[in-house]
């Protein structure tokens, strides 16, 4: 007689299998899980770390560069900035290094009580070591040495604000100048105070180089383009608006040439802030502008018929580059651009 039988389908020996490959998958996947997220709080803890280095760099480039500071003082500057962009509030400093010439490079680590500078939440019940998350930057100061602007230079001999000083005196720049520290002979088609450059494209601009010679416009006669027109009437609206205008400016130490062989000797560049010009004959704006003896405070930088001149004051000024860059290789004249070269 047949009887009816359940079949075998397993052996003893594969009892309980499946039950021992889901502890392992479990325990590669909460492996796995706990390190994603200690990685992901270790980037996160860089990144903090990374813009308080960038802002402490760039506040100490800046403070040494206005008034000079002690290695006591830049440290002062760079802490609040570390701590302010650390979720925490707390960030360990471990130096600022302003040993190479108008560089600052400041390094720091995650602040911590514990046995690493950063304690893991998940990884360490796998017995994953401690790490250490720090970061570092290095600000420089970039002097200008080359670009395109308004086309005029200014005469070196002009040039009177030095590094103790924020600012120069007011001060009308002529054409030709004829006594005073910057003189020029009559007669003489390249001046002693400024000069105008012989533009490079339709915007009225000319391109210029440190050390390099700039092609002149001969003559003493604004450049009477719409462009430049626009862009004396832009500096007319902001200084009636209430602003400032601000001209970096070619300086040059040296001229020679007559008429379309005339140069300029470019020696670096400066800032000028301008408050008056008479560009032209006549009273007609935007070629005249706050020329007078009512528009002065001194009446010796009034510029009146057959005066050609520009009436301002070199003053210290600072940019802020954070997109990275190379140190300039110009010269100190009071202008600088502070930017992130690491």
């Amino acid at each position: 007689m047949w009887r009816l039988r359940r079949p075998k389908t397993t052996t003893d020996s594969e009892r309980g299998a499946a039950g021992v490959t889901v502890a392992v998958m479990m325990f590669v996947l909460i492996g796995a899980g706990a390190m994603a997220v200690d990685v992901g709080q270790i980037y996160s803890e860089r990144a903090q770390l990374q813009n308080g280095a960038d802002a402490a760099a760039i506040a100490i480039a800046q403070a040494c560069h206005e008034t000079g500071c002690t290695q006591d003082e830049a440290e002062e500057v760079a802490q609040p900035l570390l701590d302010g962009n650390a979720k925490d509030s707390s960030s360990n400093l471990l130096e600022v290094d302003m040993s190479v010439a108008n560089q600052v490079t400041v390094r720091t680590t995650t602040q911590d009580g514990g046995n690493g500078f950063l304690r893991q939440m998940f990884s360490s019940a796998l017995d994953a070591p401690p790490v250490t998350v720090g970061a570092h930057a290095t600000a420089a100061l970039t002097f200008p040495s080359g670009g395109s602007a308004f086309p005029l230079a200014i005469s070196d001999c002009q040039y009177d604000l030095s590094s103790a000083v924020e600012t120069g005196e007011v001060q009308l720049i002529k054409y030709k100048p004829g006594d005073g520290p910057c003189t020029s002979t009559a007669g003489h088609t390249i001046p002693g105070g400024f000069g105008w450059l012989l533009q490079t494209d339709s915007a009225c601009h000319a391109e210029t180089d440190i050390d390099d010679n700039a092609a002149s416009d001969p003559g003493g006669n604004y450049p009477k383009t719409d462009a430049c027109d626009a862009i004396l009437q832009s500096w007319i609206d902001t200084i009636n608006g209430g602003g400032s205008v601000m001209g970096t400016f070619p300086v040059f130490d040296n001229s020679g040439g007559t008429g379309k062989t005339g140069w300029f000797h470019i020696r670096g560049y400066a800032t000028f802030e301008i408050q008056g010009w008479k560009f032209g004959g006549g009273t007609k704006e935007p070629r005249t502008f706050h020329n007078t003896v009512e528009d002065v405070e001194d009446d010796a930088n009034s510029c009146i018929d057959p005066c050609l001149g520009i009436i301002g004051q070199f003053i210290k000024f600072e940019s802020i580059d954070s997109s990275g860059g190379t140190p300039g290789v110009g010269v100190d004249l009071g202008t600088v651009t502070i930017r992130l070269i690491n």
